[in-house]
């Protein structure tokens, strides 16, 4: 399999054995048997057809953002978009950007060539393909009122281009959740704007992250998706489970829709904290709380 491999990425990308802890915002995560780092879209359509074909398990990895990688590490497959995959092109209000380009980069290059709409995204520390899969948001604003069309690759390695209503966008969800296509490029329609008014908006959205998100810890952003009719971290601390700590992993103090690592955590920590305050608030409320994170490999 891997002399095979070798044959559509070079070795130096070929990486074994591979802390998941470097790359998940969390901060934890065991070893991944291999990550693959593919630099064209090429090397994607060569692998991800073999890999299917054999019944190989593979992870499409984007920033690491919303993942949770147990201690025991990941048997299958990493793939992970390197900087030819990240690339970001513009034409007039129209920017064309690669699946492996992160939010952040795409809204401070937004906002030096005078576009807006993208403000939202600037402290959103996920990849575009990321976001575009969970529809990620923030602030009244999320990738559904701008994504004009995702080039996606299916699981024989051809490309499909769906426009935004077939992306059949909700909250925090895409068709992408529940169909075999991995995220290649995405188009994005974007306005004129100040660049001034622009970059305003988003140092006012930078500072109120700072004082109410839990910053200066690990973590994955908000936990868990928003109840019907509820705010989930309201739901945690009527619960009373504000600060709620199992080993380094803690029900953030500063707002308990974060779960934070603390310093010292283990993917098992968090698991177990994640698990106990959607216990609690079911107990209490009678309301399901469901992660936003995705859990892979064994804890």
């Amino acid at each position: 399999m891997y002399d095979y491999i070798k044959t559509i990425i070079p070795g130096e990308r070929i990486l074994f054995h591979e802390p998941m802890s470097k790359y998940t915002t969390f901060r934890v995560g065991g070893e991944a048997e291999c990550l693959l780092v593919v630099q064209t879209e090429e090397e994607l359509a060569k692998l991800i057809p073999y890999l299917n074909q054999i019944d190989q398990e593979y992870f499409i990895l984007g920033n690491g953002s919303n993942l949770l990688v147990g201690d025991k590490g990941y048997r299958g497959m990493i793939v992970k978009f390197g900087e030819e995959m990240s690339q970001i092109r513009i034409e007039g209000t129209r920017m064309t950007v690669k699946a492996g380009a992160l939010m952040s980069k795409a809204a401070v290059t937004a906002k030096q060539n005078g576009l807006t709409g993208l403000e939202f995204a600037a402290g959103i520390p996920g990849s575009v393909g990321g976001g575009i899969v969970m529809n990620a948001g923030a602030y009244e604003g999320e990738m559904k009122q701008i994504v004009e069309s995702v080039r996606v690759m299916d699981r024989d390695g051809q490309i499909l281009i769906l426009d935004n209503d077939t992306m059949e966008f909700g909250y925090r969800t895409s068709i992408i959740r529940n169909r075999p296509f991995i995220v290649v490029e995405a188009v994005l329609q974007l306005a004129e704007g100040r660049q001034e008014e622009i970059e305003a908006r988003m140092e006012e959205l930078a500072m109120l992250r700072k004082s109410k998100q839990p910053l200066e810890y690990a973590s994955a952003g908000s936990t868990f998706k928003r109840p019907e009719g509820y705010y989930a971290g309201k739901l945690i601390m009527d619960a009373g489970m504000r600060g709620y700590r199992i080993g380094g992993a803690q029900v953030s103090d500063k707002h308990c829709g974060f779960i934070v690592n603390t310093g010292k955590a283990t993917a098992a920590d968090i698991k177990e904290v994640i698990e106990e305050v959607q216990e609690r608030v079911k107990e209490r409320f009678h309301v399901a709380l469901e992660p936003e994170i995705v859990f892979l490999g064994d804890f």
